[in-house]
């Protein structure tokens, strides 16, 4: 699939789990993103999304690598929604 493509599906993905914080950007737990069905069904690597979307400064999180269970409530923040 086309890293672009999935950028854009995990934007729009953050935008519906997420809440605004008080920059108005979206917060969302990585243990929520990745216990979502639906989420599950659109990304076959949902971690190396993730990553493409911090090297192109969409989003940020701590660390480098997040782990289900380990980094569940790591926050991961939409810096901006193209």
């Amino acid at each position: 699939m086309n890293v672009e493509h999935e950028v854009n599906l995990l934007v729009e993905e953050l935008k519906r789990l997420g809440t605004p914080n008080a920059d108005g950007q979206y917060v969302v737990k990585f243990g929520v993103l990745f216990s979502d069905d639906r989420c599950a069904n659109i990304f076959e690597a949902l971690v190396g999304t993730l990553r493409a979307a911090k090297r192109k400064k969409i989003v940020k999180y701590d660390g480098e690598l997040l782990l289900q269970g380990v980094h569940d409530n790591v926050d991961i923040v939409l810096l901006k929604s193209e």
